[in-house]
């Protein structure tokens, strides 16, 4: 599978942003698929992921409550929508697909990095005060 992600944009603190990340390939329906940042000068961060169905979805505690992760298996895209950010969320987004998920059911913990078999380019997001 191969992951195209858009959305990023300059916005102010406050502020909310949608992103969507575009698959192609067969096996997206059947992928878990997840959401990191890497921010300037720090490491990779996971946010989040969903199981292939979006029924089940886990995230990080720096983002939870604020940001939510959902997919449309018809338009192979996953998305992140990220309401009231804040300065510290300003990062490169990538989306990632877990293809050895399969048809899984809940995350109870968020996969190795080398789990995932494939990446997107990523998709800047700054957020200003």
């Amino acid at each position: 599978v191969q992951l195209a992600e858009s959305g990023g944009g300059l916005v102010q603190v406050g502020a909310s942003l949608r992103l969507s990340c575009v698959a192609s390939g067969r096996t997206f329906n059947s992928s878990g698929m997840a959401w990191f940042r890497q921010a300037a000068g720090k490491e990779r961060e996971f946010i989040g992921i969903t199981n292939w169905s979006g029924q089940y979805t886990l995230y990080a505690d720096s983002v939870k409550g604020r940001f939510t992760i959902s997919r449309d298996n018809g338009k192979s895209t996953v998305y992140l929508q990220m309401n009231k950010l804040k300065v510290d969320d300003t990062a490169v987004y990538y989306c990632a697909a877990n293809e050895r998920s399969g048809y899984s059911g809940q995350y109870y913990y968020p996969p190795a990095e080398y789990e995932y078999s494939a990446w997107g380019q990523g998709t800047q997001v700054t957020v200003s005060s």
